[in-house]
């Protein structure tokens, strides 16, 4: 036990200088080129990862994870989604990590004359740690990656639909993309309601933008029509392709009640009499 003493000690006191080290030597054997803050944040991380790693030793706390490890990983994890990098890039400096770690800690652990099974149990406190950190770096990507593609989805989905004043009484809504049931709650949520709060007489449903309808959707987006129908609104549609109007005749909906034109123009030239 007073050998792990001494090495706690010792990587406490020399922490600064080791973790410098960690970083050079990582940046040599894996080729990286990072930028000077990028070093100088890994080596404040590697400095209290040392600092923790002799303290746990002396108070025998092989399970404890530090705070700055995980929000290190964490960080790293957001600096790639940000940057729309691959995560890859984080994840292949950990085998050189692991080995400049192993080489340091056996090193020092000779000099000390620690036993082979003390040097044993660092090792295995530092490959506990590292282990942490890539888990950590992983699942934070993930869940960062996934909150961003669901922001972008939104976003989509919000202009998928926008609502266009041509003239006081009528608006254009162009029906863009993919149309699937996110797309249809939107507008039940978002656009009926905005429809309601302007007034208009007159909605001109424009789907000459629209790549695909199926029967349901179309069902549903039929649905949507007649809401507008039942509050005095005068619907009509624009731009449907003929496979639209197949999917609309498998849902049994009357095409014959619904008016119809090829053109946004069309339609606008045919509104009123």
């Amino acid at each position: 036990m007073a050998s792990l003493v001494n090495f706690a000690e010792y990587i406490e006191k020399h922490a600064e200088s080791l973790a410098a080290d960690v970083v050079e030597s990582v940046v040599e054997k894996a080729k990286l080129d990072l930028p000077e803050w990028e070093k100088d944040s890994a080596v404040h991380m590697y400095q209290d990862l040392w600092a923790f790693l002799g303290e746990t030793i002396r108070d025998e706390r092989e399970d404890a994870i530090p705070d700055t490890l995980l929000d290190w990983s964490k960080s790293n994890a957001e600096m790639q989604v940000s940057a729309e990098k691959e995560i890859l890039e984080i994840v292949v400096r950990y085998p050189p990590t692991r080995e400049v770690f192993n080489d340091v800690v056996t090193q020092i652990s000779l000099d000390l004359g620690l036993t082979v099974e003390e040097n044993a149990s660092v090792l295995k406190r530092i490959d506990r740690l590292l282990d942490v950190s890539l888990n950590e770096t992983i699942f934070s990507f993930k869940r960062l990656s996934d909150m961003q593609r669901e922001k972008v989805r939104e976003d989509l989905i919000k202009l998928s639909a926008p609502i266009v004043p041509i003239e006081d009484d009528i608006v254009v809504i162009p029906v863009v993309g993919d149309v699937d049931p996110a797309t249809v709650q939107h507008m039940m949520k978002n656009v009926i309601p905005r429809i309601a709060e302007i007034e208009v007489n007159y909605v001109i449903v424009d789907y000459s933008g629209t790549l695909a309808i199926d029967s349901q959707i179309a069902e549903s987006l039929h649905q949507l029509g007649n809401m507008m129908r039942v509050m005095g609104i005068h619907v009509v549609i624009a731009g449907f392709r003929p496979e639209m109007v197949l999917n609309m005749l498998d849902s049994n909906i009357n095409m014959t009640a619904i008016d119809s034109y090829a053109t946004v123009k069309q339609a606008l030239e045919n509104l009123r009499p």
